[in-house]
């Protein structure tokens, strides 16, 4: 095996990943995970794919992601590592579509209308 690389999406963010056998390393756009996403629930949330088939520590992942904010980058890369985890071994994709790892979550933010202040609200209405 020399490299797997799959694609995530998730809001406006798009997250490309590379694995390659290795120690676990995990980097992000150049940075290691914990100077990219200092939050730790959202370290977590990375590195479910691999908890969930156990192995962890087998694999270093190389990540590119571009666009949107820390929340939906974190769930594209999640995407993205499942997805290449399923090119790496079938048998891991019942666990990973379980948990939803693998499901494309659509819902993005709604375009403003015209006449309003933001996409729904509108303003006071004044009967008199």
């Amino acid at each position: 095996m020399e490299m797997v690389n799959a694609i995530g999406r998730r809001k406006a963010s798009v997250a490309r990943v590379y694995l390659t056998k290795g120690d676990g390393q995990i980097l992000i756009n150049g940075k290691t995970i914990a100077a990219y996403f200092p939050q730790a629930n959202i370290q977590s949330s990375i590195t479910d794919p691999f908890k969930v088939v156990e192995i962890e520590n087998i694999y270093n992942v190389k990540v590119n992601v571009r666009g949107g904010g820390f929340k939906g980058q974190a769930e594209a890369v999640r995407m993205a590592i499942s997805r290449a985890l399923v090119k790496l071994n079938e048998d891991f994709k019942k666990p990973l579509r379980d948990r939803k790892f693998l499901t494309r979550d659509a819902r993005v933010v709604e375009r403003k209308k015209y006449g309003k202040p933001k996409a729904r609200k509108s303003f006071q209405f004044s009967k008199r």
